[in-house]
């Protein structure tokens, strides 16, 4: 009786599916792009059912690949955890790690860190993928999800990484031109340059005044002619004297030290920005996993004090 499914198909389809292409799958697996198509055709047949649609421009998992790629990639996750736990508890982490975190963070923290992980842990490969918008808590894809703020679902590990504070903030010049504001309400006579991520309301500031019984929580709705996606061109438009930005510290920190920019309302509280690494639980025992959360933890450390 022929085999449905071979173990090399497992790692073959995840990365398959993971690239978006077969082109750039092809690259990814270091194979032509018609070695890709041949193996891709082999396990349709072994299948009995298709489990990619191919267009032109992109390809996209049937039903069937979804369920086949959902037990791949469950099955090669138990692999690597059944190697480490019959290893020893002081073996070094190996194996692969996938790796997700914002575009800005990712690239001035992450990226940084991963570099200096594997060169203390030659043994373990990372795959890190920046993106704008956090992917589902739930979603296989990745080992490691870099994010801002806890997340509520119970069902991952949510380990805090570093604290982190978003701060209102303009240049000298600006405030110079059009005034400081006093109150939360007066942000509305104001450029405000808006970031649009992920899942957070876009336009609306929330910022909490006073203490004890006085303590409330005001929504603001800004204006502005600026907008982006990307907090590091946001920073660069602040910059240049454009308006009022709301900004996690850590991207802006350098700048409020040598006075390019200066904090505004600084007795009213954002909403909590702190950093956590994001996994699942049946990961949490991983060696690898463990010793990466670890290492960025010590190295987010410095540059958050």
């Amino acid at each position: 009786m022929q085999d449905t499914v071979l173990p090399s198909d497992l790692s073959f389809f995840s990365t398959l599916a993971a690239s978006g292409s077969l082109s750039a799958a092809a690259r990814e697996l270091g194979l032509t792009a018609a070695a890709v198509s041949k193996h891709l055709t082999q396990m349709e047949s072994r299948a009995g059912v298709p489990l990619v649609n191919r267009t032109t421009r992109r390809m996209m998992l049937t039903p069937e690949g979804e369920l086949y790629l959902e037990h791949a990639r469950r099955i090669l996750d138990e692999i690597n955890e059944l190697s480490e736990l019959l290893g020893s508890a002081k073996k070094r982490p190996e194996g692969l790690l996938r790796v997700n975190a914002t575009l800005g963070f990712g690239r001035s923290h992450v990226a940084p860190a991963i570099s200096k992980f594997v060169a203390a842990y030659p043994q373990v490969s990372v795959q890190l993928q920046l993106s704008v918008t956090p992917p589902p808590l739930t979603d296989d894809a990745f080992d490691v999800c870099i994010r801002f703020g806890e997340p509520p679902d119970t069902r991952v590990v949510a380990r805090r990484l570093a604290p982190n504070r978003r701060v209102l903030c303009a240049t000298p010049a600006y405030l110079a031109r059009r005034g400081t504001p006093i109150t939360p309400h007066d942000l509305a006579k104001h450029n405000c340059i808006g970031i649009r991520q992920g899942d957070e309301a876009y336009g609306v500031w929330r910022l909490t005044t006073g203490s004890g019984a006085a303590r409330k929580t005001e929504t603001v709705k800004i204006r502005g002619n600026l907008t982006t996606n990307d907090g590091e061109i946001a920073v660069k438009w602040a910059l240049d004297d454009h308006g009022i930005l709301l900004r996690a510290e850590w991207d802006i920190k350098q700048y409020l030290q040598d006075g390019k920019l200066v904090q505004v309302l600084p007795h009213c509280e954002t909403p909590n920005a702190d950093i956590f690494a994001v996994y699942s639980q049946r990961h949490q025992m991983s060696n690898r996993i463990r010793a990466f959360v670890d290492f960025i933890a010590e190295e987010l450390a410095p540059a958050t004090q």
